[in-house]
């Protein structure tokens, strides 16, 4: 699976020689170019008071940071700004003679291994990289969350535990829920999982694993006897209408009882959407900051398009102009997959939906 970020990409050279390598590379990727004054030329920007200045400036701000030039200089001016694995961007170093790809800060979460080989396949260089389940040729539990886009319990415990047993030699297995297989054609074999055993509940027992991942969104699973990490893929979207002022304990409240009613783990939400009339609506606002996932609204028009395969309200109707909110926006986000029941409880009304 492809992991490069390029959301944001921050490329820096100090030597025409790198300009050189650098323009190899910007017809491939869409990035930001900077350089010393002094040789400055089309598709590049000047540092800003200095290298230093710029690219710890790039450091808070993009998901990747290219230089091309020596690790030392480059070492020396990231050093102070370093936090961790899990949030630092990813950071390259290049030779200038575009020999070498360095992936040199975060190479699973941040993406800089994947970035790293793909840049050196387009300017036919060598990638450079360090990490242990890379080198010993196993899957890493971090990179794994990543590409299925999942979210665990203690993702820093889990990373390292698992992480360490897969370089020295122990046996994890990974077992995935059915409901994932059945409901959502979830294919474990589509992401990286070497080095993995993979079991299910009839032949967990036939192997001697030292630890199990368990992919699930389900808020309740067995209880095995390994130590057990869950992968919890961000799979659910909700649905949501309300009255206007709407207490937001209350709707905090609601939505939290139906996860429990569908066993579904609350961090496999991923996202909220509702009517664009209640984009600033606090209740569903604040929900939205508590499970820290985006808040998504569409317009009457978009909800009308599926609106007449639900339960029309008059009254919803006359005030914001379709006679369904939830069902229709759980039907948008989740391509028409939806899950469980609708509730409508004291003016509030959530639907929720499943992602394949």
């Amino acid at each position: 699976m492809n992991t490069v970020r390029c959301e944001s990409v921050s490329l820096f050279t100090l030597t025409p020689g790198g300009q050189q390598v650098a323009n190899k590379l910007r017809e491939h990727l869409p990035m930001e170019c900077y350089c010393s004054e002094k040789y400055l030329q089309d598709g590049f920007k000047p540092f800003v008071d200095s290298f230093k200045n710029t690219l710890s400036q790039a450091f808070l701000r993009d998901s990747a940071i290219i230089v091309i030039g020596a690790c030392g200089i480059v070492v020396r001016t990231i050093a102070p700004l370093l936090q961790d694995k899990f949030t630092d961007p990813a950071v390259l170093v290049i030779d200038e003679k575009g020999k070498h790809v360095i992936s040199l800060l975060s190479g699973h979460v941040g993406g800089a291994n994947e970035l790293a080989r793909y840049l050196s396949h387009l300017i036919d260089g060598t990638a450079v990289i360090t990490t242990s389940t890379d080198v010993n040729q196993t899957c890493s539990f971090d990179l794994l969350a990543k590409q299925m886009c999942a979210d665990t319990i203690d993702f820093r415990v889990a990373t390292k535990t698992i992480n360490q047993m897969l370089v020295s030699g122990k046996q994890v297995g990974i077992i995935v829920d059915p409901f994932l297989v059945n409901q959502l054609d979830f294919d474990i074999h589509s992401f990286d999982i070497r080095g993995l055993t993979i079991v299910n509940d009839e032949t967990i027992s036939q192997y001697s694993l030292d630890a199990l991942i368990d992919v699930s969104m389900q808020s309740t699973r067995p209880n095995w006897s390994v130590p057990t990490f869950q992968l919890i893929p961000k799979r659910l979207v909700a649905g949501i209408g309300c009255r206007k002022g709407v207490e937001p304990d209350l709707l905090k409240s609601l939505f939290n009882s139906q996860l429990q009613a569908l066993n579904i783990h609350p961090k496999a939400l991923s996202i909220i959407g509702s009517i664009d009339v209640k984009r600033n609506e606090d209740a569903i606002v604040n929900l939205a900051k508590y499970y820290d996932v985006p808040f998504e609204v569409f317009s009457a028009d978009e909800l009308i398009q599926c609106a007449d395969r639900f339960p029309h309200s008059d009254f919803v109707a006359k005030t914001v102009g379709v006679g369904a909110v939830s069902q229709p926006a759980a039907w948008l986000l989740s391509n028409g997959s939806l899950l469980g029941d609708t509730i409508k409880q004291q003016g509030i009304t959530i639907t929720y939906g499943v992602l394949n």
